[in-house]
This record gives structure tokens, C-alpha cells and sequence, in this order.
């Protein structure tokens, strides 16, 4: 039986919560301040801690902070939050603090139900994507997908960004005993130096899947570690550009005087595929390609692995708000084009278990932005849900974003799909984050 720990100083809230998991067979504990429940945690290691926030004596951020000093004691235990508070600002701290979800007050039953699904089903997936070097993909029959890069543009390091993180592009997919990477923005430095520290003097191979040129998606490249080493194989696969070639566009970002190596100094490992089929084989991982709505040629990629599926839209502005901006009317040959192009994309995402979805812009600042190739993120929504997607991660923030501002995207985000009867879950991508999938038995 799954074990859940209460910490609330609140009795009646902790008592209504009580009989609510109790009744659907988790084994519940309480305990009333953060002290105790820290006691409490330690001796009985559950499952999940359920901890309010504004607590005496020991609030929960300090629990959250005392917890993940004892990681050793509670490996596997998974942390959230919650309170009355809603502010954004709130939420962050909480999870800067090591939380691992925030739930606000009061908490909807079926929303609480699946979160602890959730959580239960990943524990332990942090310390096992990296334990076994040997392996590609970690466990047989999971696909596991971990953020590198979520900006857009450029990198926007800082202290306003360092939660949801400031480098561009780059997100791992381990699947089938392949690794494959999405994109090479500046993410791929920090992900080429945890691969050598994982594999060591082991050969690597493994294949970069381009987006498109820009240079916020290649500009990591030149400090992909593992590049440099002649024992391992990388193959670039792109679309060929308006002007160059995928192998010339990386090419010239490395000359001098831009940078001091040049591709021609690398050793010979480096392969280089212009995509022509939108539909492809890596390995056992089939793919299958769509042009975006961006500037130049951009395409956008869904993975079908054995155990789901993994769609990545990382530039991409939908039609029908873009037209309508432009002062398109909602009849005709233009409007039907738009609602034409949306149902492209919505049929290529049809069903996935992940997307990995531009959503740049707020409605604010859309109309500001108009054709400029990035999407707002209620038409993104939108279209996840009409989709039928499961997980919907909201990617490439703008440069000009603050932690708190992609948090308040993600609140509203979440409150557009609590007004539908839709399990659709919704995260703000950030840089470290892995989500696990898990094959169907």
C-alpha cells in the first residue's frame, strides 16, 4: 500500500484529506508542524509528503530544505506543496527549495488524484536515468526525456531565469537504445559533459535531430564535448536551409574569427544527413517530420517509441490567431487556409503522450509579435487539448521572461485546462526537468 504523509496545522483540512486518500487505499499519516512530520518522514519513509506552506515553527520551504539535506535517509520521497497563497512567486520558492509540485488551495479532488499518480509512478526515475553507463535508455521499455535548453532566441542566464533556466534549445530523449538529441542550442554543452562523465572512455553514438538553422537551435554545438572524441559517433539530421546546407551552416559558425576550431580540425565522426522523407528510421525509433510556421524552413519532429509517443514543436506559430491579427476575415479562402494549417498540426500531435510546444507569448504580447513565428500560449493549449495530448510541455520561453512571468503563463495555462474535463497535464519546460514514459504491459 502507497503511503502519504499530511503536515497541516489546519485540523480540519488535514482530517478532510485524510478520509478522502483513505478511501481510495492510500495509507495515511499526519503529522501537525514541520518538525514533526520531519520525524515522521524519516521513520516511516512515505511515498509522498503532502506539506503546507505557512506553518509555525518550521514553515515549508524549511521543511522542503531539511528534507533534501536528508536525501540519503529519503531517497525516493516526493515533496509538494501546498497552500492558499496562488502567487507565483510562491510556487517557485517552493520548488527552488526542492519541492517537487505545488498545490494550491482549496485542493480539487481529481486534480490531487492525479498528481499522486503521477508522483507515484516515478519514484526513483532521478538517480536511474544515469546508473547503468553501460546503457543507452536506462530501463527496458521507458523512453525518458530530460530538458537541456528551454529558452528561445538567446541565452538569457541570470537571476531572474535561474529556475526555469536561461540556455537555448536542446532536449535529450533516451528510447529504444538510442539516444537522441533535439536540437543544439547551448543546452548541449551541459548535456555533452554529463554524457562523458557517464560513459567515460566508452564509445557513444548518437544522433542530433536539427529543428531548423537558427542560430539560438546550432550555436551550442562547437562545445558539445563529445564531438571531439574520435571513439564516438554523432549524426546530424536536418532539412536543408533557404541557403546553405546543414554541414555548411555549422561549418560557418566555427570559422575564424568566430571561433578557434574549425569543423575541418574535428575528427572524422561527425556525420551529416540532409533530410529529404518525413518519415525515417533511428534505429528502432520511428520519426516522423512536419514543417512549422516559422521563418525559413523549420521542421518539427514526433518520436514513436515503444513505450509512446514524443512530438517536438520548438518554433512554430499557429495560423489562426496570426491571421486573425492580421486583420484576416473569419470566412473566406484565407480563413479556411488558417483553420486548415491548425488542423495539420493538430492531426500530426493527435494523441501524443508528450508534446514539446513553442507557446513564446502571452495574449498581451502577442499582437506585438505578430508573424514573427512563435505561438501564444492559449492557442496552444487549445490545440493540446483538442489533440487529446497527455503531457503538454510549454517551451522556448522568451529571453525577456522571468521565472515569475513563465510561472504566471503556466497558472493560466492550467486554469484553461481546469475549465474542461480534460486530464491534459501542463508543465513550463525547465532545465533539468525529466519526464519518464513508461511502455504499456
Amino acid at each position: 500500500m502507497r503511503t502519504v504523509l499530511l503536515i497541516d496545522d489546519d485540523v480540519a483540512f488535514r482530517t478532510m484529506l485524510q478520509e478522502l486518500l483513505a478511501s481510495h487505499g492510500w495509507n495515511v499519516l499526519e503529522a501537525h508542524d514541520g518538525e514533526e512530520g520531519l520525524r515522521v518522514a524519516l521513520e516511516h519513509k512515505p511515498d509522498i509528503i503532502l506539506c503546507d506552506l505557512l506553518m509555525p515553527r518550521v514553515n515549508g520551504f524549511q521543511f522542503c530544505r531539511e528534507v533534501n539535506s536528508r536525501r540519503g535517509a529519503l531517497p525516493d520521497t516526493k515533496l509538494v506543496i501546498t497552500s492558499g497563497s496562488g502567487y507565483a512567486i510562491d510556487r517557485i520558492n517552493a520548488l527552488e527549495s526542492g519541492a517537487d509540485e505545488y498545490l494550491t488551495k482549496p485542493v480539487k479532488p481529481d486534480a490531487l488524484f492525479r498528481l499522486l499518480e503521477r508522483l507515484a509512478g516515478t519514484r526513483g526515475t532521478q538517480t536511474e536515468l544515469f546508473s547503468a553507463p553501460a546503457q543507452m535508455t536506462g530501463k527496458s521499455g521507458e523512453t525518458r526525456v530530460k530538458f537541456w535548453g528551454v529558452r528561445g532566441s538567446i541565452a538569457s542566464p541570470g537571476p531572474n531565469t535561474v529556475f526555469y533556466g536561461g540556455n537555448t534549445a536542446c532536449v535529450e530523449v533516451r528510447a529504444d537504445g538510442e539516444l537522441i538529441i533535439l536540437d543544439a542550442g547551448t543546452g548541449i554543452r551541459e548535456l555533452g559533459q554529463s554524457l562523458k562523465k557517464e560513459f567515460g572512455s566508452k564509445p557513444m553514438r548518437m544522433t542530433i535531430l536539427v529543428s531548423h538553422t537558427h542560430w539560438d537551435h546550432i550555436q551550442g554545438f562547437p562545445f558539445f564535448a563529445p564531438a571531439y572524441e574520435p571513439i564516438n559517433k554523432v549524426r546530424i539530421l536536418a532539412f536543408e536551409g533557404p541557403r546553405k546546407g546543414l554541414e555548411q551552416t555549422l561549418s560557418i559558425q566555427m570559422e575564424s574569427p568566430y571561433f578557434p576550431i574549425s569543423m575541418q580540425e574535428m575528427p572524422g565522426n561527425i556525420e551529416f544527413e540532409e533530410l529529404k522523407s518525413m518519415e525515417f528510421d533511428i534505429g528502432a525509433v520511428h520519426v516522423k517530420a512536419a514543417f512549422m510556421n516559422h521563418p525559413g524552413v523549420c521542421a518539427g519532429f514526433r518520436l514513436f517509441t515503444s513505450a509512446g509517443s514524443v512530438a517536438y514543436f520548438p518554433d512554430n506559430e499557429l495560423y489562426g490567431r496570426f491571421r486573425a491579427e492580421l486583420g484576416v476575415s473569419k470566412t473566406g479562402d484565407t480563413a479556411r487556409f488558417a483553420r486548415e494549417r491548425d488542423k495539420r498540426f493538430l492531426e500530426f500531435i493527435q494523441g501524443s503522450d508528450i508534446v514539446i510546444s513553442d507557446a513564446q507569448y502571452d495574449s498581451h504580447e502577442y499582437p506585438k509579435h505578430v508573424g514573427w513565428g512563435h505561438s501564444c500560449v492559449d492557442d496552444v493549449v487549445s490545440l493540446g487539448l483538442d489533440a487529446g495530448v497527455k503531457q503538454l510541455f510549454l517551451f522556448h520561453h522568451d529571453p525577456d521572461h522571468s521565472d515569475e512571468h513563465v510561472a504566471h503563463m503556466l497558472a493560466s495555462a492550467r486554469k484553461q485546462v481546469a475549465q474542461t474535463d480534460s486530464n491534459m497535464i501542463v508543465e513550463a519546460a525547465r532545465e533539468g526537468m525529466e519526464v519518464v514514459l513508461k511502455a504499456q504491459a
